[in-house]
This record gives structure tokens, sequence and C-alpha cells, in this order.
């Protein structure tokens, strides 16, 4: 069984394509995730296209997938663009490489810190893909300005 992301695949149609190659119902779907039956019909109906990190955690356990495939699907972004490139907002010094710590898939905290990671710009939400300068090249938004997103 193929779990990834497909390219361009909504996060309602990775939902129920997961859901129905593991044989489950909306309501053994619901019961395992620890969400309510009614925002499983809104995530497959594509009326919910973004999950809580309680929603995210339970339905990768119930899906049997990791978290970073939904969250991908969620952003819209290839599978390795969601994890590659990460830092602290607080611990990082421009110009610097990141610690190898923070690159690993499931980080998503600071081990100097404890601050969540950072892989995308907070202003415009564009992933980074370099940490060579201090601002984003799309928008200019320093990427140690004030946080508004985290990796979740």
């Amino acid at each position: 069984m193929d779990n990834t992301p497909k390219p361009q695949e909504s996060l309602a149609e990775y939902v129920k394509r997961i859901r129905a190659s593991l044989g489950m119902s909306q309501t053994e779907l619901a019961l395992k995730a620890g969400i309510h039956l009614q925002s499983l019909g809104k995530i497959e109906r594509a009326m919910t296209t973004k999950l809580n990190s309680k929603s995210q955690r339970g339905l990768a356990v119930a899906l049997q997938v990791p978290s970073e495939y939904l969250d991908a699907v969620v952003r819209g972004i290839p599978l390795g663009a969601s994890d590659s490139l990460k830092f602290c907002p607080h611990c990082w010094q421009a110009g610097t490489a990141p610690e190898e710590i923070w690159l690993l898939p499931r980080s998503q905290f600071c081990f100097l810190c404890g601050n969540g990671l950072r892989n995308s710009c907070s202003q415009c939400h564009e992933p980074i893909t370099s940490l060579k300068f201090r601002f984003c090249p799309y928008c200019g938004f320093p990427y140690k300005g004030l946080q508004k997103q985290d990796v979740t």
C-alpha cells in the first residue's frame, strides 16, 4: 500500500484514499483518531482544509501514516519540502548552518531552548530553502522576526 501523498492531492482526497485502503468506515476512523465523526465528514468533504495538532496526531496514528505526510498535504507542498530545512528562530545565528538535530524529520522543537522550529516564512508561509541570508527571498521578512507560525 502506497500511503505517501500524491502530488496535488487534497487533504480530503488523501484521507479518503488511505481510509479506503485500510478498509475502515468513517465511524471507525473517527473513533481511532479521537475526533468527532462530523469533523471527519467535513475533512472528507473538503469543508475543512486545516488540522489542529490533536486532530493531525490522531489521524496520523489511525491512518498509520507519519504526521509529516498530513502536514505536507495540508500545506500543499511536496513531501520532501515539508521537513527538509528547519531552524530555531531564537537560537539560529544568521548566515550560519542550522544545527544538525533541527534537520531531523521528527524534530519539532529546539533542543537548546525548547521553542518550536520553523520551516517556512512566518510572513508569507513560503518554505525556507536556504539559511544563507537572514531574510525571506519572497517577501523580505526577517527569519528572526516576530513568530507567527511554527512547525506543528
